[in-house]
């Protein structure tokens, strides 16, 4: 079976092994990777991977009138990896897949959902908990403390990236989902905990429904704000799925959740460890990686200088963890969005 994963990529060199690693350990066979406009040796890492069997690097420099990312994802929809890959999932640097079903594998949750077609992994939002410097340590072991597994507000809290059965039944690659469906009617959906979605979701839907855990099989571990010294960084970076940057406190603020420690993807480390360790046993591959920390902590040094960039910085430190709404008052903002179907308030 074929299992493809697809990446875009800027200036994440020094996050790529682990990333790489533990997707591997859990069951990808494939990895197109779109590199733009990278000035941290990330592309060089990809090219030096690529060499090694480890993936498929496809240069995606810019400018791009649509962002980045649908670029990239206009040029995947035509790889051959994509035509002959079973399941595809599109996702980012920050996201790890989290299986809770039998070994942790794909393969497991394909045992568990042998009708899916699609499966919704809802991101699962890990906070910053207070770190402050950027340190090269893996992300996951960092950063351990998440939002509930009900949340009510805000909705992107519930969106998800789709891991989906490549049958032909959508034309076109998605940031979230398929796009541009075809032939849709034998179309099954099932959220993270093995329940069935309605029609809905098979045409239009990005974020699963509210009130509910959807993480009893799998989750996705979305690692959106790091360190607050990366989060400028990633600031600096700016968007993949458009040319210019949208992060500031309102972002920060709104995943940011703390509440609950969850290990669970550690469960996978014994299988993504070795394989991490042999990357960083590659000479090429270690310089890479440690000049990458380097120019991590060169360029926080250099936006800091400027006081727009300490005034964030500062408003992050004097910051706390999202406070979590309570079903009532999350439903004093639901209840204005006009336009939301009244099932979504109950």
């Amino acid at each position: 079976m074929r299992l493809l994963a697809i990446l875009t990529v800027r200036n994440e060199a020094a996050f790529l092994l682990e990333w790489l690693a533990h997707h591997r350990a859990c069951g990808f066979t494939d990895f197109l990777v779109f590199s733009n406009d990278c000035t941290d040796g990330t592309d060089a890492m990809l090219e030096r991977l690529q060499a090694m069997g480890q993936l498929t690097h496809v240069r995606n420099n810019g400018p791009h009138a649509e962002g980045p990312q649908w670029a990239a994802l206009k040029a995947a929809d035509k790889h051959p990896l994509k035509a002959a890959a079973d399941w595809i999932l599109v996702f980012d640097i920050d996201e790890f897949v989290n299986i809770h079903a039998g070994d942790h594998t794909l393969y497991a949750l394909f045992d568990a959902l042998p009708e899916a077609t699609a499966i919704p992994l809802t991101w699962r939002l890990f906070g910053n908990a207070g770190v402050i410097g950027f340190q090269d340590q893996p992300v996951t072991e960092t950063f351990t403390h998440a939002a509930p597994a009900v949340l009510h507000w805000p909705w992107r809290a519930a969106m998800f990236k789709t891991l989906f059965r490549n049958n032909g039944s959508y034309k076109k690659l998605g940031v979230h989902r398929p796009r541009s469906p075809q032939d849709i009617d034998q179309q099954r959906w099932f959220d993270g905990s093995g329940r069935e979605l309605p029609p809905d979701f098979h045409r239009a839907r990005i974020f699963t429904p509210f009130g509910r855990d959807t993480y009893e099989l799998v989750q996705l571990n979305h690692y959106a704000l790091g360190a607050m010294e990366s989060y400028l960084v990633k600031c600096d970076r700016g968007r993949a799925n458009r040319d210019a940057s949208t992060f500031d406190m309102g972002y920060w603020v709104e995943r940011n959740f703390c509440d609950f420690k969850d290990l669970s993807i550690s469960a996978l480390a014994p299988q993504s460890a070795p394989i991490r360790a042999a990357f960083m046993a590659d000479p090429v591959l270690a310089d890479l990686h440690q000049k990458a920390v380097l120019w991590r902590k060169q360029r926080f040094a250099t936006l800091m200088q400027d006081e727009n960039w300490r005034s964030l910085f500062g408003r992050l430190m004097l910051s706390r963890p999202a406070r979590c709404l309570t079903k009532d008052q999350a439903r004093l903002i639901w209840q204005h969005a006009a336009a939301l179907p009244r099932s979504e308030l109950k």
